[in-house]
């Protein structure tokens, strides 16, 4: 009969690291981001709002 480390290590194949298929830590490829220039352009349109309110009731 055969010791408990032979019973484990009978059907592991020699290179028992194997690669991940999915990659943990983002990769090479960086999520495409839009920018800040919308957020820019939201805040421009509140002030030219602001700007004519002010100019037309004032």
């Amino acid at each position: 009969m055969a010791g408990d480390g032979d019973f484990y290590t009978r059907d592991r194949p020699d290179q028992t690291d194997l690669t991940e298929d999915r990659p943990r830590g983002g990769g090479p490829e960086e999520p495409h981001s839009r920018g800040t220039w919308p957020v820019w352009l939201i805040v421009l349109m509140v002030v030219v709002l602001f700007v004519i309110v002010v100019v037309l009731l004032g």
